[in-house]
């Protein structure tokens, strides 16, 4: 497209398609053990929700800062694209991930051509980020598969092609080679949601609209718990609250709230190991491979990839 665009006329332009690409906003409790973190932030930072970012090698934002994403192949669904830009930046499938909004301002791209990108948001929990690290290249497709069915599909169908899978075709691996090699650069850190550098095109309000959306489906969906393990305590289910929301949550308050909405099981398990008084172990009631309460047709789990 941009071949293409650069030898039309300037009449011819303006009847040219956009260009369409994909961006995701995943969004983490703490960035993996191995990850660059942003060298501004201190070792102790306050609770909140980390944001890898991508820094840019060309133009236009040429050394600024930008979420994971690019331009969509022709023979690749949408999810298929963010969840692939996403394993290049933190070598890990998310655990939950869902379409956000299109953003197709006329002069978004800062180029004469227009480009219009389809945001999604993901959720990295204790789970995906406990896993060794992969690198996309090196992960093994799946024999035998023949399924031309696509994840963005009004109705979910079972699962085709996952990313990792798809990478091993020419077209992805061109991309992901790029992807990589931003990576070996060091040109991937995670950043503060707090404290985000400057970013290119008009990613600042895609990652507004990413919070915005988490916190809203927060407070009507069970949604908090994807960040933990399979069980935690009360207090860490409300530090993920307080990190969600940006603010302090009242202890007492918390408690009697998440209690009295019955998605939480008490285990009878207590902590150990601690140095004060063990506290109850939860876990939330509904199967944790089950779709959020609210979430629509684009919101898939990693249980749900690995049993489709």
């Amino acid at each position: 497209m941009d071949l293409e665009f650069s030898r039309a006329s300037a009449n011819e332009r303006r009847f040219l398609p956009p260009a369409v690409a994909v961006s995701s906003v995943a969004f983490a409790l703490s960035p993996p053990a191995e990850a660059r973190r942003d060298s501004r932030e201190p070792v102790d930072t306050a609770v909140t929700l980390w944001i890898p970012l991508v820094r840019r090698t060309r133009p236009p934002f040429e050394g600024i800062w930008a979420l994971p994403g690019g331009p969509i192949p022709w023979d690749e669904a949408l999810v298929d694209t963010a969840l692939r830009t996403l394993h290049a930046a933190v070598h890990r499938a998310p655990g939950y991930l869902e379409q956000l909004y299109s953003f197709g301002a006329i002069e978004r791209s800062a180029q004469a051509q227009r480009l219009v990108t389809i945001a999604y948001w993901a959720l990295y929990g204790e789970r995906e980020l406990a896993q060794v690290p992969s690198l996309p290249e090196r992960a093994a497709a799946k024999p035998g598969h023949g399924s031309t069915r696509r994840w963005d599909d009004p109705q979910p169908p079972p699962l085709p092609q996952t990313s990792a899978e798809r990478l091993q075709e020419p077209a992805a691996q061109a991309m992901v080679a790029t992807a990589d090699s931003l990576d070996a650069d060091r040109n991937v850190a995670w950043f503060s949601a707090d404290r985000l550098p400057e970013l290119a095109f008009d990613h600042a309000d895609i990652v507004a609209t990413a919070l915005w959306r988490l916190r809203s489906k927060t407070e009507y969906s069970a949604l908090a718990h994807r960040f933990l393990g399979p069980t935690f305590t009360l207090a860490q289910l409300r530090v993920v609250h307080e990190a969600i929301l940006g603010e302090p949550v009242d202890p007492a308050n918390f408690r009697r709230q998440a209690l009295a909405q019955g998605n939480l099981i008490d285990t009878g398990e207590t902590t150990t190991g601690t140095g004060h008084r063990p506290a109850r172990l939860y876990r939330f009631r509904s199967d944790p491979g089950a779709p959020d309460v609210g979430a629509g047709p684009l919101a898939f789990t990693s249980e749900q990839r690995k049993s489709a």
